[in-house]
């Protein structure tokens, strides 16, 4: 332990050496920010995450047909009402619903964009369920609307996607038809699922009518408890119904737990990666702080020796100079924080302007706590070399030193 007296004398010295603790503070800092800015972002995430995992998405296994994109278009292979008759005899499925999936243009003025246009059984609202939609205003499509729509949250919001946004009882104008607007949904996240169009199938059939529509995913709500027998359970029936034998499906079958899983492998990759470049920064300000350290020790050989020829113990001598690496580690670690904070919290508020909220940084206090004292460890660590080897200085070496 380090009396107050010595504590002081620590920090005089410090104070002393101005430019060069602050290039050390500097050198830390910016690791340990990096790190927070990163840990922060990566919480939230998980966060976003651990939300979807307790909510009504948990029970549903998703199919599509392979070789269509991420969003079910674009394939050569189709799933259609025969598929979800055979899906629903599987064991463990309670239930089970199309959807249709379209580009669609939508037009306010002179101004035209494209957006998903999604029809589905408002009957059986498992894709609602399944991406977690909430109203924010308005209501939710009825199995009798036609000619109603329901729209995702950015079109309620003046030039996000059209410079006026939308109110409730309004036409929107959507491949040339004038609709009318029955609800929004509540924010998702990200834009793309934020300027989605919802209509019911019945009324996806109407508006492409000259076309053989067919779905672009089956969402089944399965027994929860037995996910994989499900799932092992409807691709058995689909190999039979459409005759093909194991390992050449043509269709894909996925929980909800499964496309989580996949997401997160990824995710913890990315951010492993990302924060092992941040701690190989920090090891390399270590060695700055213990550089600093040595040559502190080599300016002041003549110090140690007066304060050993006073009465000074070796633990003293270590003491100060190991209190002085760990202050610098602690007022790196305080500064590093408030930094990542500032810019993460900046970050956060760019992004959700954006349309990407569910980007949002969490900021827990262990992360705070947590920053701070890795900062100050090893800063003391990185001192605690050129601290023993000032404790071992000989007193009379120490004062006849040029």
């Amino acid at each position: 332990m380090i009396n107050s007296e010595l504590a002081l004398y620590s920090l005089r010295s410090l104070t002393r050496r101005k430019a060069r603790s602050f290039l050390t503070v500097l050198s830390i800092l910016l690791g340990i920010a990096t790190i927070f800015i990163f840990i922060s972002f990566g919480l939230g995430l998980y966060n976003y995450i651990n939300d979807f995992t307790s909510s009504t998405s948990a029970d549903k296994i998703i199919i599509q047909a392979k070789g269509a994109g991420a969003t079910g278009i674009g394939g050569d292979v189709v799933l259609n009402d025969n598929d979800i008759k055979t899906i629903e005899k599987a064991g463990g499925v309670y239930e089970a619903s199309g959807t249709y999936l379209k580009a669609a243009e939508v037009t306010q003025g002179n101004k035209k964009v494209y957006a998903f246009l999604m029809g589905y059984d408002p009957s059986v609202p498992l894709v609602i369920e399944f991406s977690n939609l909430k109203i924010e205003k308005g209501r939710d499509l009825l199995p009798n609307d036609k000619g109603k729509v329901v729209l995702g949250y950015s079109y309620m919001i003046n030039d996000k996607i059209f410079s006026n946004g939308y109110e409730l009882n309004q036409n929107i104008e959507i491949n040339g038809e004038k609709l009318r607007i029955v609800g929004f949904y509540e924010a998702v996240g990200n834009p793309s699922d934020d300027s989605n169009i919802y209509i019911t199938s019945d009324f996806m059939k109407d508006l492409y009518a000259e076309q053989d529509l067919s779905y672009g995913m089956i969402i089944a709500r399965v027994d929860k408890s037995n996910i994989e027998l499900a799932v092992e359970n409807i691709e058995k029936n689909l190999r039979k119904e459409r005759n093909v034998k194991r390992g050449q499906e043509d269709f894909s079958v996925q929980s909800f737990s499964e496309l989580l899983n996949n997401y997160l492998a990824a995710m913890n990759i990315v951010i492993a990666f990302v924060i092992l470049i941040a701690f190989i920064s920090v090891i390399v300000s270590a060695v700055n702080t213990s550089n600093t350290m040595i040559t502190s020790v080599l300016e002041r050989i003549k110090e140690i020796g007066v304060i050993k020829s006073i009465g000074g113990k070796n633990s003293a001598v270590f003491s100060i100079f190991l209190f002085e690496s760990a202050v610098l580690g602690f007022v790196s670690g305080v500064l590093g924080v408030l930094v990542g904070w500032g810019l993460s919290s900046l970050g956060g508020n760019i992004l959700a302007n954006l349309g990407w909220s569910f980007l949002s940084p969490a900021f827990p206090v262990s992360l705070f706590v947590g920053c701070v004292a890795f900062a100050t460890i090893t800063g003391a660590i990185s001192g605690v070399i050129p601290s023993y080897q000032a404790s071992k200085i000989s007193p009379v070496d120490a004062l006849r030193y040029e």
